[in-house]
């Protein structure tokens, strides 16, 4: 079975050290077997949800832009990574909107879709952004791959990442971890099915 990764680069450099995490999972991936696509986030244009819930009936976010495009590659990933540089000690605000449209507007079941998320900062606030992007996750009954260490790697001039060895390595280990949490369950789904799920019962504390 092929199995394939998408991977949201959240930073607004293409290239810089956000996209040097992501790539070295690539490598990974690679040797694994299994099929990445990236795509770049950080630069486009994408406004915030409006809570309009239009694409309950839509089945797509109601503004037509890289949202939308997205939805089919992360409905036929078996593992999405989301990679963010950090700024005051949280992600990327584009990289934010465009998760929160993509999880709300897609009404496919993620469950058992593996998920993990990277961060990359000059020096502090990657523990609270990568808690930030693990949410996304936890919501959608998506298991969190782990590494080492909180998937993290230093830099502030692009490149300077690529001195950073322990969080390198981390990115490695974290490929790694992932790719057999993937085909564990790629194996355990064949076997079991997924678990079973109840009816959804929402509570409002204001009636």
């Amino acid at each position: 079975m092929k199995m394939k990764v998408l991977m949201i680069n959240g930073s607004p450099h293409a290239q810089g050290n956000t996209y040097i995490a992501l790539h070295e999972m690539e490598k990974i991936f690679d040797q694994e077997g299994i099929e990445t696509k990236m795509i770049q986030v950080g630069s486009q244009a994408i406004r915030g949800c409006v809570g309009c819930r239009a694409c309950v009936k839509l089945g797509k976010c109601v503004f037509d832009d890289l949202v939308n495009e997205t939805a089919a590659e992360f409905e036929a990933c078996d593992g999405l990574i989301v990679g963010s540089p950090v700024y005051y000690a949280s992600a990327n605000a584009t990289l934010v909107a465009f998760l929160t449209r993509l999880f709300f507007s897609t009404g496919f079941d993620k469950t058992m879709k593996v998920g993990a998320s990277v961060v990359a900062a000059r020096r502090g606030g990657l523990s609270a952004a990568f808690d930030e992007l693990n949410k996304f996750f936890t919501i959608a009954g998506m298991p969190v791959a782990s590494g080492q260490y909180w998937n993290s790697i230093h830099g502030r001039e692009p490149g300077e990442a690529q001195q950073d060895t322990e969080g390198l390595q981390g990115m490695r280990t974290l490929a790694r971890n992932m790719s057999f949490l993937m085909k564990s369950i790629a194996l355990g789904r064949e076997k079991y099915g997924i678990p079973q799920k109840e009816p959804f019962q929402p509570m409002n504390f204001i009636r």
